[in-house]
């Protein structure tokens, strides 16, 4: 095999109170090109991050496949890497998960091997977490977890009347730096609403989205992370207060919405946020041979 085209789809995580636990795999896709040649190392970009992210090893893709190479044994003596990106990079979509699935994804492929446990364990060795990387590998609703140093997930089927909505806004964000206003503790009340949020809203998201205004509400890192993003939070508590779920996508800055007919209000005004009207990505990643 001289190579392999790799498609891995957005994801938005923590879905109210599930933080670092809930990840859902949505309808907007980087595609990525692995070629293998005899030496060196050429990577290009178009789309989203082009002309920013670095144009050698260190670049997020290439350090995952190389891991996964490294992993399955596999040799590739030089590589053309090709980049087409439409995940925004910065925006709480999952866009980092994105480039370490589709590496991970590449590498496990030229050994032969399907994607496994052990593939998102790598994944989320980079990341930190298993929720975006869970739903970007294998599509629909993830719950994630850890058990001693292992990264665990299951994946669930994601209800078929969920019409997502994500409204993306110019600004980026900083994981590391939205994780920094996070406190040490949280109240005992918060802790059990969180619980019961985070409970329903897979039951929300999997069975009844009749509940999702219910399940999308949280009090265990959405109020810490307002200050950083008012324009974001503002337009959450509108949507929610026309009756419409939303939350933070993942670290933020974007918005989800779920609104029951896919159609967000005339009432609430977007100015500042392009909404995207995304399905959830039922496959996750997805391998085809190049030529």
């Amino acid at each position: 095999m001289t190579g392999v085209r790799v498609t891995v789809p957005a994801s938005t995580a923590n879905l109210g109170s599930g933080f670092d636990a809930l990840g859902m795999a949505l309808g907007l896709h980087d595609e990525v090109e692995f070629e293998v040649v005899p030496s060196g190392l050429v990577i290009e970009v178009t789309g989203e991050g082009a002309g920013s992210v670095p144009a050698d090893e260190s670049h997020l893709v290439v350090r995952a496949f190389r891991a996964a190479c490294s992993l399955r044994s596999v040799n590739v003596p030089g590589l053309v890497l090709r980049c087409r990106n439409a995940i925004p990079h910065a925006r709480g979509l999952g866009s980092s998960s994105a480039a370490v699935v589709a590496g991970i994804a590449a590498g496990y492929a030229l050994a032969g091997h399907e994607l496994d446990t052990t593939a998102l364990q790598l994944a989320a060795e980079f990341e930190g977490h298993a929720d975006n990387a869970a739903a970007a590998m294998f599509g629909g609703v993830a719950v994630a977890w850890t058990q001693g140093d292992r990264f665990r997930a299951v994946r669930l089927e994601a209800h078929p009347a969920l019409r997502p909505v994500v409204l993306v806004p110019a600004v980026e964000s900083s994981t590391k730096t939205a994780r920094g206003l996070l406190p040490a503790s949280v109240p005992h009340a918060d802790a059990a609403f969180a619980a019961g949020r985070s409970a329903l809203a897979v039951h929300a998201l999997t069975a009844d989205p009749s509940l999702l205004l219910d399940a999308l509400d949280d009090r265990l890192h959405e109020p810490y992370r307002e200050p950083a993003w008012p324009a974001t939070f503002a337009l959450v508590k509108a949507l929610r207060a026309a009756g419409v779920p939303a939350a933070v996508s993942g670290a933020g800055p974007t918005v989800l919405a779920l609104p029951e007919d896919g159609k967000l209000p005339d009432a609430v005004d977007v100015t500042g946020f392009t909404p995207h009207h995304v399905p959830v990505d039922g496959g996750g990643a997805r391998v085809a041979p190049l030529g």
